[in-house]
């Protein structure tokens, strides 16, 4: 109950009672988004956590218990659209910081700075043996996987086109006579 000293009477009721302002919302309040919760989620993404994992670390400052799943993809909607990117941008945020401090002469970040372009370099390499290194115009020369309608569809228009070179010979050909054996 709310102390009616400290209240502000808004109205009377039916009865001639005094009825009172809340300053105070029932239930439990709204979680609150913070920078440090937000960094905490890009940085879980970036390793591959799933929403649910992710969901039961991030804690509300306010009530000190974890998020439910559909809260964080209420709140933190924007970071989980670029999932699927999180970990080139965690990888890119740490390169230009260590270019930043190697620039400033810091011979440790020179030394991470190298072995980040390394790992790079590898993981480049990597990409390019697997096959996964592929630039648009190799994905445009690749010829689309057929499913087994169309792929029974091009059999038949091969067979009917084919003329004697086809397995039928020229037994398809409209007023094709076949040779007697």
């Amino acid at each position: 109950m709310t102390d009616e000293n400290s209240a502000e009477v808004i109205g009377f009721n039916l009865f001639g009672d005094p009825v009172y302002d809340r300053k105070d919302k029932r239930g439990r309040p709204s979680f609150e988004w913070t920078k440090e919760n937000s960094n905490k989620v890009s940085m879980l993404l970036a390793m591959g956590w799933t929403n649910d994992r992710i969901a039961s670390v991030v804690v509300d400052p306010r009530t000190g218990k974890s998020i439910s799943t559909p809260t964080l993809k209420r709140y933190f909607r924007s970071e989980l659209k670029v999932r699927e990117v999180a970990r080139d941008m965690l990888m890119a945020r740490r390169l230009m910081l260590a270019m930043e401090k190697s620039e400033d002469g810091n011979v440790g970040a020179m030394r991470i700075l190298g072995n980040l372009i390394e790992q790079n370099d590898a993981m480049l390499a990597d990409m390019r043996f697997k096959g996964d290194g592929e630039t648009k115009a190799d994905e445009a020369k690749k010829v689309p996987k057929l499913g087994k309608k169309e792929a029974a569809r091009a059999a038949a228009e091969q067979a009917v086109s084919g003329g004697d070179q086809s397995l039928w010979g020229g037994d398809l050909t409209p007023g094709f006579k076949s040779r007697p054996n």
